[in-house]
């Protein structure tokens, strides 16, 4: 095979200009309607399969009456009520948990006789569920909004804790030793080398903490609440009301996607410098 077949078999080198171009046309409207692509046609699906009498949708109401029952909320001023209860739950939830997380895990990591005395104990109770500590907090703190607060504390701490302890183990000790070579203090090795090294991964232990604190707030609202959505949940499924249900399962989706993407936007700044593959795939 000649030179120039050769060359035309084989696949054009993507240039410099590529990414950007692709960025461009995938911007961020471009990324937000692909990303609401695949729910609007699973719910046109099943809107189409319940008017053609393929499904009488009464377990599964259609988007439709889940939309009716949304705007019925909205319009009574209820489901904002539940939203602005379930977040300043969640928000105090995430402070304390987050924090104790942070500062617990640093701890741990950087001083082993600590971490000899303290991990095992938090890793053996990091697997006992949500849902066990609801009578012990019950117990200790009553029914108002204390024990609510505690759980969702508890379930954001773990996974925080876990990823700043573990993120500063697997600092590579090269870069320390190259501190040490420019005797660097310890405040400044801190700030100038583990710092840097750790935050990437700490950013991404804040989301999944995040995560689980409105996994958690679903737990603590059975704790007799009389507002949020967890209740709001709760309500629906004693009262056989699957439309409401799945209107205050939406919303928590919404409202937890809006908390992600306000804390992505919060803490980018941190990580501005890095120079990942990710925009460029």
């Amino acid at each position: 095979m000649s030179g120039p077949a050769l060359l035309s078999d084989t696949a054009a080198p993507v240039t410099p200009a590529a990414a950007p171009r692709r960025s461009a046309l995938l911007g961020g409207g471009g990324r937000a309607v692909l990303g609401l692509l695949l729910p609007l046609v699973l719910a046109g699906a099943w809107e189409i399969a319940v008017a053609s009498g393929l499904s009488t949708g009464r377990l599964l109401p259609p988007p439709s009456r889940i939309g009716a029952a949304l705007w019925s909320l909205a319009a009574s001023g209820e489901l904002w009520m539940h939203v602005e209860a379930t977040l300043i739950r969640v928000g105090l939830g995430f402070a304390f948990g987050a924090g104790a997380g942070i500062l617990i895990g640093a701890l741990t990591a950087t001083l082993p006789p600590l971490r000899w005395l303290v991990d095992p104990s938090l890793q053996a109770l990091r697997a006992v569920p949500s849902l066990a500590w609801v009578p012990l907090f019950i117990l200790w703190f009553g029914i108002l909004e204390t024990p609510k607060v505690a759980l969702i504390a508890v379930g954001v701490f773990f996974p925080v804790y876990v990823g700043v302890a573990g993120a500063i183990a697997s600092v590579d000790r090269k870069l320390v030793e190259v501190g040490r070579i420019f005797r660097l203090s310890r405040l400044a090795l801190a700030r100038r080398i583990l710092l840097p090294a750790v935050l990437p991964a700490t950013l991404t232990a804040l989301r999944t903490g995040l995560g689980l604190g409105f996994l958690f707030v679903v737990a603590a609202e059975l704790m007799g609440a009389s507002e949020g959505l967890g209740y709001l949940l709760v309500d629906g499924q004693q009262f056989s009301k699957p439309d409401q249900i799945l209107a205050a399962i939406i919303s928590f989706a919404v409202v937890g996607k809006l908390a992600d993407t306000a804390l992505v936007a919060l803490t980018n700044p941190l990580v501005r410098w890095q120079d990942t593959a990710r925009d460029s795939l």
